[in-house]
This record gives C-alpha cells, structure tokens and sequence, in this order.
C-alpha cells in the first residue's frame, strides 16, 4: 500500500513507523516537505531511495496512486494540508489539533461531509488500554451513570511550549489547542455525552519577561544560573529546545482550566500545568457516579475503584506503554486496516472537530471572559 505524506515531521515521523511495523504491505511513497532535501539525505541512510519528493501536495496527489495520506505540518496547517486530501477521498491520518481557529474549523468540517475519506485523527489517549479499562468500568453500571468529571493534566515537559516553535501562539493556537485536545477526546471517549457549554481562564505567571525577542540560552548572561536554561540543563534536551522562555516573545500560558457542561446537566472540570515539574507529574480524570468513582493516572498507570456504600476499593495496575501509552500502535494498525477496506476509524474526524471546537471555545471563553456555546455556528 503506498502512502504519500505532507509535512515529514518528527511527530509523524513516530506514527510512520508503527505503520510501517504494523503492515509489511505499507511503504512511504513520495513526500511533500519544505525540507525536502534534507529529509531525502536522512532517509537514504535507512535506505529508502525509492521515495519522490514533490514541492506541493497538488502536484503529488494529482501524479502517485496512493492508498492513504498522512499529515503531520505544523498544526496551522493541519486544515488546509487535510482539505487537499479530503477532495481526492483518500484514506487520511492527520496530526491533532486538526484546526487551530474556528474558520478553518468549519472549513474542515464542510470538505470532510462532502467527502468520501475515512480519516484517523491522532488520538492515542483514547485507545490505550488504561482509557478502555476506565470506559469498561463505567459502562458496566459498577459506579452508576457518571454525574461528574475532574481531570488534570500537570505536564514535567512544558518548557517545550515555551523554547521550542511552540512558543509561536500563531502556529499552535494555544495550549488548549495542543494539550487539552488529548485529554478531552478521550474523556468524550469515555463518556459519550454532548457539551453544550465552557467557561475558561488562562494564567501566564511564570514564562513571562523582558528578555530580548528571539533571545537563544546559548546567547543569555545567565544561562549558567537560569534553572531554565538548556546550556545549563540536568538531562539531555532536544536541540530544538534553545530559545530563552522569559523573553518578551514567549507566547502561551503556563496554566489553564475549563468547565464544560454537559446535555444531561453534569459538568466535568479541567485543568492544566506547564510549568511543574518531576514528582508532581499527573495526567487522569475522576468520574464519579452515585454508587461509586473510579480514578486513574497515565504515570502511574493505576486505576482505582472506590465504592461509596461499601469498604471496597478496587486497584489495577496497566503496563504505561511506549508512544503514547501505547495508543499510536493501535492507531497506525487502524490505519493500515483502512486503507485495506477491513476497518472503520476508531478515531474519526468527527471526535477531531469536537475536540478542537472545545479547546477553541475555551480559548475564547478565556480571552473573553465570557460562556461560550458548543454548537456550530
């Protein structure tokens, strides 16, 4: 099966190579990238020297006869990149968020119903087997009907957002936008039940400052004192991370939290950390229903049950997994199933533009200090 990929990231770099463990029949075919030739030069090494380069995604899906695309620009491009494959109706794998504004959003959503594309978004959160183990629990009735969530994602790694292109608030859309989506689609796994309202704030406490826009560590005068810096730094960082996170042009926040409210009347809270670190860790949810809540922790990987009426507590212990806890293996087979017409998504394009329309809202709802609706407009 041939694949065309637009935009040969490190990330979708990741999720090829699951494909291609996945299905011996896969084989990357051509590959649009502004960094052609340096991604040719690496990909020679591994020996791949049946690949073509093209300059334009236009120009490759109108010349190869692919099976599938895979999508993994930089998020602001996710839209535009996706409606390209949409109109040729080609298996699709897009990177998340699959918008980053809600123009490009309703876009997305317009080419996706006119199109006959089966599409996987990349949602590994929601096919681990942590996540299935919760969902499993829950639609057993052991708790009863959920009637509140609290989720919290405190990330060790969030100098990322802040050092590296991600700091650019224009290419990502914001750390809803590039966190929050995860968690949320696989709570919207879980929970299967409509949000019909969010209400959200963002602080920016900590990475923030006058520091010189496009100021390198390398380049700072305290970068042998800073606790930041990557010239400094206690473990081995990505090269990529080198930009000074308290200059004038550090965009993001470095905290954010949002209540949704549901159809049925429940509300789930949410919030997130970009600036703790080590020990303090955590990612999970609490579902709570009368009979019982049920709780769990991606870095843990424990799942506790604790019965309200009764002295009963419940633990499981999941295996964390690699690459996502696992979810990218599941997902790049889904694809390779796909594109040989044996499978539906288990991640479709439809849990994306949920996802994305709750973190956009939520952005606005933060930046407006107003409610605001999840309903297309």
């Amino acid at each position: 099966m041939k694949i065309g990929v637009i935009g040969y990231g490190l990330r979708i770099s990741h999720v090829i190579n699951e494909v291609l463990k996945a299905d011996a029949d896969c084989r990357i075919e051509a590959i649009v990238d502004v960094r052609k030739d340096q991604i040719k030069a690496k990909l020679l090494e591994r020996g791949w020297d049946h690949i073509k380069y093209y300059d334009t995604p236009e120009q490759m899906l109108e010349t190869e006869q692919l099976d599938g695309a895979m999508i993994g620009t930089r998020c602001n491009l996710h839209t535009t990149m996706g409606l390209k494959v949409l109109q040729h109706d080609l298996p699709l794998y897009i990177e998340k968020p699959v918008s980053t504004n809600y123009d490009d959003l309703l876009r997305l959503k317009q080419g996706y119903e006119a199109s006959k594309s089966p599409v996987v978004v990349s949602f590994p959160l929601r096919v681990t087997s942590i996540v299935e183990l919760v969902k499993d629990i829950i639609q057993s009735g052991k708790i009863g009907t959920v009637e509140h969530v609290q989720a919290i994602n405190n990330v060790p790694y969030g100098r990322v957002y802040f050092q590296s292109w991600y700091r650019n608030e224009e290419e990502t859309g914001g750390l809803f936008l590039q966190k929050a989506t995860h968690d949320l689609d696989y709570i919207q796994a879980i929970l299967g039940q409509r949000p019909i309202t969010v209400c959200a704030m963002t602080s920016k406490q900590i990475f923030k400052g006058n520091k010189s826009a496009g100021l390198k560590c390398v380049d700072c005068e305290d970068n042998r004192t800073c606790p930041e810096s990557t010239v400094n730094a206690s473990e081995p960082l990505d090269p990529t991370w080198q930009y000074c996170c308290y200059a004038e042009d550090t965009g993001n926040e470095d905290s954010g939290s949002a209540l949704f409210q549901y159809e049925s009347g429940m509300h789930m809270s949410y919030s997130q950390n970009f600036f703790i670190r080590r020990g303090a860790a955590a990612r999970g949810a609490r579902f709570m229903g009368y009979k019982g809540t049920v709780d769990f922790d991606f870095y843990t990987g424990i799942v506790k049950v604790h019965m309200h009426h009764t002295a009963h507590v419940e633990t499981y212990e999941i295996g964390a997994g690699s690459n996502h806890f696992g979810g990218d293996e599941k997902l790049a087979r889904n694809f390779t199933e796909i594109m040989k017409g044996t499978a539906s998504s288990i991640s479709t394009l439809d849990d994306g533009l949920m996802s994305a329309m709750m973190c956009i809202k939520a952005q606005e709802s933060a930046r407006t200090g107003t409610f605001q609706a999840l309903k297309w407009d």
